[in-house]
């Protein structure tokens, strides 16, 4: 079975059950069916589409449509210009694809050049199992995507929500902080959301009364894209006591894999939990994760070379550096590339920034790299500070970073920038910092 199967029987299991919600419009399962057999019958069979994601009902129709037609959906970005499109579209043409491709998701590109990732259907159903069994996804939830749908991090929420017969809420990203409270108002007995950490930290510092009053409402959040400062965990934790906190270890090329409550009284930082029932996480000698099962990749597009650096043997090899613990559960501790060699000792800028973040006067930082005549590279602290900031000085965050951190560990330069680089998932942009 594919996606679309559970669709279709949502639609007669379900059919006056709400399927999704966005702009004020909305669908039933019976009518979303109807809608995408309809637009399916207008597609040539086994066709390459590629398709701007509009964040809205018409993308999500389309997108299955390109399934149900027997082709592979390749969603871009919502303003991606129509160069680009009809450029990737005829890059695209006469490409065999293994069997059961489902789409082609391309990367950020946030540490190096954007790739075509290929995804099968079996991929999709188990990234859907996963989740349904790691987080609790149930019928009678609603939850509330506000970020992209052309990556995995919100594409992969629409999954287990068709295979339920949930409902989904499309917000298109979250400028308008109002529409976002009004969606976790919608009428369901549940709701939940998926938010990056840069997310969750806009929210603790302008919003934060308000999301507390859906503490009682809130089922789930799930993190993901990249790591949540252990401060940021230990402020929601306080904030949302009954509410399941989920940190997960997902990307394109390795599906979800892994997930951690870390509302669990613990609230272990740099954890993601154990893997989830499809997948499995090896620690290679060099102390990298490397991943197997459903959930993985087909390849790249177009690149057996770049392919075969990554796959091998059914197992994605990432850059991501970890462990796993007494409890099988996987500890995130820096990526392999961004690890700064300053005067021979290795220091993975993730741990600096996540200290800098628990200072209450630091709003948003990234931690990179200075040339420096005697240890040939030193740590510079890149700052954006709060508003009440006023007074503080890189000297008191120096300080406050020896109180936590070995001395080689504590950046030599800082500078205050008005905004930190993160892409559309939010991460931090470090390639434009290496430029």
């Amino acid at each position: 079975m594919i996606l679309e199967d559970y669709l279709r029987l949502s639609a007669q299991k379900h059919p006056g059950k709400t399927a999704i919600v966005c702009a004020g419009k909305s669908l039933s399962y019976k009518e979303l069916w109807e809608r995408v057999e309809e637009r399916s019958r207008h597609l040539h069979k086994g066709q390459i589409l590629t398709l701007k994601n509009s964040q809205d009902i018409e993308f999500v129709v389309s997108y299955f449509a390109i399934h149900i037609a027997g082709g592979v959906a390749v969603p871009l970005e919502k303003d991606t210009p129509d160069t680009v499109l009809k450029s990737i579209s005829a890059s695209l043409e006469g490409t065999i694809l293994p069997q059961g491709t489902a789409d082609i998701l391309f990367t950020t590109g946030t540490t190096g050049k954007s790739k075509g990732v290929i995804i099968s259907h079996k991929t999709i159903i188990a990234d859907a199992e996963n989740l349904i069994h790691g987080q609790g996804f149930s019928h009678d939830l609603a939850f509330v995507i506000n970020g992209p749908l052309n990556h995995i991090g919100s594409l992969s929420k629409i999954y287990p929500l068709v295979m339920l017969g949930a409902t989904m809420i499309i917000l298109d990203g979250m400028k308008d902080m109002e529409k976002f409270f009004q969606a976790l108002d919608y009428p369901a007995p549940k709701v939940a959301t998926f938010f990056v950490p840069a997310t969750i930290r806009m929210l603790l510092q302008l919003s934060k009364d308000r999301l507390g009053s859906y503490a009682d409402r809130l089922d789930f959040i799930e993190s993901g894209a990249a790591p949540l400062p252990h401060p940021d965990m230990l402020r929601l934790c306080e904030l949302l006591p009954r509410t399941r906190l989920y940190n997960t270890y997902a990307s394109t090329e390795t599906g979800i894999i892994a997930t951690y409550n870390f509302n669990d009284g613990r609230c272990k930082s740099g954890c993601l939990g154990r893997p989830m029932p499809h997948s499995r996480i090896v620690i290679t000698p060099e102390g990298l994760i490397s991943c197997q099962g459903d959930t993985l990749m087909s390849g790249y597009v177009n690149d057996p070379e770049q392919t075969a650096a990554v796959l091998r043997e059914g197992t994605v090899f990432t850059s991501d550096l970890g462990y796993l613990d007494d409890e099988g559960m996987l500890h995130l501790t820096g990526r392999q590339s961004d690890v700064i060699n300053v005067g021979g000792f290795k220091v993975a800028p993730s741990e600096v920034e996540e200290a800098a973040m628990a200072h209450p006067m630091v709003k948003d930082c990234i931690c990179v790299d200075k040339d420096h005549p005697i240890t040939g590279k030193a740590l510079m602290l890149l700052v954006v500070w709060g508003a009440d900031a006023a007074g503080f000085s890189a000297r008191d965050l120096a300080s406050f970073l020896k109180e936590r951190l070995e001395g080689y560990k504590v950046p030599l330069f800082y500078e205050e920038v008005p905004e930190i680089k993160r892409t559309y998932n939010g991460k931090l942009d470090r390639k434009f910092y290496q430029r």
